[in-house]
C-alpha cells in the first residue's frame, strides 16, 4: 500500500494517528474525492476484488467504484494506518423497505475506544462515521441517522429533516473477506436484474452538496442559505458525457 499516493488521491493532509478524529476526516476526504460509479460495468471492464487491482484503478487511474471497490480499498488504507477495521455484509432496502440479500453491499466497522460504522461506498449517505452502539439519533445536518436492532441484524435508518425514517440497509457484525463478496459482485456486473447494469452512474459529494451523472443527466445539488437547490440538465451525447466526466469528476475512461 502506497499510503502517500492514496492520501494524495483523496487530498488528505491531516493527522495519521488512528483516532476517531482521523477516521472522520479520512471518510469525509474520501467522499469528496472518489466518486461512487459503475462505469467499468458499462465499459466491459471486469472488477477485481483485490487490493492491488483496486489501488491501480482508484488511486493510480483516478477512478471511483461501487461499494465493494471503494470500501474494500478504504479498509486497506485504514489497516495500513493502524486502524482495526473489518468488512461487513449488508442487504440494501428497496423503496418498500424490503431488504435485498446479504453481500448486496459492503460496509465497514472500525474499532477504537468505541465502534464506528464507516462507509465510503453507498452514494448519498452519511458523510461521517456513525457510532455503531449508539441507539439515539445521530444528526448530520440536514439528515438524521439511527442504527436500530432488528432480530439478528442492525438496521441503518435515515431521514431528512421533518421526514419519516427510511431503512437504508441491514447488516450483522460477522466479518468477511473479498472472496465472500465475489458472487454478488459478479451478479451486479452481469445480471439484467441488477440496477448497476441498467444505467451508468457517477456521483461525488461536494462541500455543499453533490454532483451526479445519472444516465444522460447531469445533476447538481447545493446549499442556498437553509435550502437545497437542485439543477439538472440533459447530456447531448457521448462527447459531452466524456467532457463532464473529465472536468467534473477527473475521470478519463480508457478501453
Amino acid at each position: 500500500m502506497n499510503i502517500k499516493a492514496y492520501l494524495k488521491r483523496i487530498n488528505y493532509h491531516g493527522s495519521l494517528a488512528p483516532t476517531a478524529e482521523t477516521l472522520r476526516d479520512l471518510q469525509v476526504a474520501h467522499l469528496l474525492a472518489v466518486p461512487f460509479e459503475n462505469l467499468s460495468i458499462h465499459a466491459g471492464q471486469p472488477i477485481v476484488l483485490e487490493d492491488d487491482a483496486l489501488f491501480t484503478k482508484i488511486v493510480e487511474n483516478r477512478r471511483g467504484g461501487f461499494c465493494y471497490e471503494a470500501n474494500g480499498l478504504f479498509a486497506a488504507l485504514l489497516r495500513a494506518l493502524g486502524f482495526d477495521v473489518a468488512m461487513l455484509a449488508a442487504g440494501v432496502a428497496n423503496a418498500q423497505g424490503e431488504f435485498g440479500p446479504s453481500f448486496d453491499h459492503m460496509t465497514l466497522v472500525v474499532s477504537l475506544a468505541q465502534r464506528w460504522l464507516v462507509d465510503v461506498g453507498f452514494g448519498d449517505s452519511f458523510r461521517e462515521p456513525l457510532l455503531l452502539d449508539e441507539r439515539d439519533e445521530q444528526v448530520q445536518s440536514p439528515r438524521g441517522y439511527r442504527i436500530v436492532p432488528d432480530s439478528t441484524h442492525l438496521v441503518l435508518m435515515q431521514r431528512d429533516e421533518g421526514d419519516e425514517w427510511k431503512a437504508q440497509y441491514r447488516f450483522t457484525l460477522q466479518t468477511y473477506t473479498y472472496a465472500d463478496y465475489e458472487e454478488m459482485c459478479l451478479y451486479h456486473q452481469t445480471s439484467p436484474d441488477s440496477h448497476f447494469t441498467k444505467a451508468r452512474i457517477c456521483s461525488r459529494a461536494t462541500e455543499d452538496g453533490r454532483i451526479t451523472l445519472s444516465g444522460m443527466r447531469f445533476i447538481t445539488t447545493s446549499k442556498s442559505g437553509a435550502d437545497q437547490v437542485r439543477e439538472e440538465r440533459n447530456i447531448t451525447g457521448e462527447e459531452e458525457y466524456a467532457d463532464v466526466l473529465r472536468h467534473q469528476f477527473g475521470i478519463v475512461m480508457t478501453s
